[in-house]
């Protein structure tokens, strides 16, 4: 059998080079897996990921132009369950939890968790079965057990659909609409147009406002 052609390839998303070198070098370790990509922005990602097909996507959620939301969304969308998604991410939130998962995760571990853990997780997802890290489940359950299984109640933030979400974000980061456009490929006009729509919803009236709010909710790169 030849060992080489066995190897699970893995593809990893994220920002921050000294975490991104050190999960290679781990995961290199194994001499099961094979890394094969990696970047530190959500576009460029998604251009290599669809070019080389990994076996495996380890995502951060957080990071500049297009965020692992969008991210995870469109891998979902061009592979339909092809290429397995792990996040990694700072956040243990129910809310980034979930929407993760709606978006189209297969696991989801928190950035402190120990190397046996994420091996295992690696492994959990690539055989086919949804991982989460037993802290994040916990934490995610209590959260429903307290509201007695229901979602809170819906607060204007929540009103912001996905896409909003992702112009809001890209608003925030200085980009034109031109540009935003170009990068979500969708018209100026719809990109004006789901502005306005933020803006109603979050009732604040300019830019700067605009992007103080997406810095409150954690939006930007360099708030993880």
């Amino acid at each position: 059998m030849d060992l080489m052609a066995a190897k699970k390839t893995l593809f990893l998303v994220e920002d921050h080079q000294l975490f991104r070198e050190g999960l290679k070098a781990m995961l290199s370790g194994n001499p099961g897996y094979e890394v094969i990509g990696e970047s530190a922005d959500g576009h460029e990602a998604l251009r290599c990921i669809k070019k080389i097909k990994p076996d495996l996507v380890l995502l951060d959620l957080t990071m500049p132009r297009i965020d692992g939301y969008s991210v995870l969304r469109e891998i979902r969308r061009a592979f339909n369950g092809a290429v397995k998604v792990l996040v990694l991410s700072i956040h243990d939130g129910d809310h980034y939890v979930l929407q993760a998962f709606d978006q189209g995760a297969d696991g989801y571990c928190v950035k402190d968790t120990s190397l046996e853990e994420l091996r295992l997780a690696v492994r959990s997802v690539l055989s086919g079965k949804r991982y989460i890290s037993p802290g994040v489940a916990e934490h995610v359950l209590s959260g429903y057990v307290e509201s007695n299984r229901k979602l809170k109640p819906r607060s204007a933030w929540d009103s912001v659909t996905h896409r909003e979400k992702e112009v809001l974000k890209l608003i925030a980061e200085g980009y034109t609409n031109k540009q935003i456009g170009e990068m979500l490929h969708i018209s100026i006009k719809t990109v004006d147009k789901h502005r306005s729509s933020v803006m109603r919803k979050l009732d604040v009236h300019n830019a700067a406002a605009l992007a103080a709010y997406a810095a409150e909710k954690g939006l930007l790169a360099n708030d993880k």
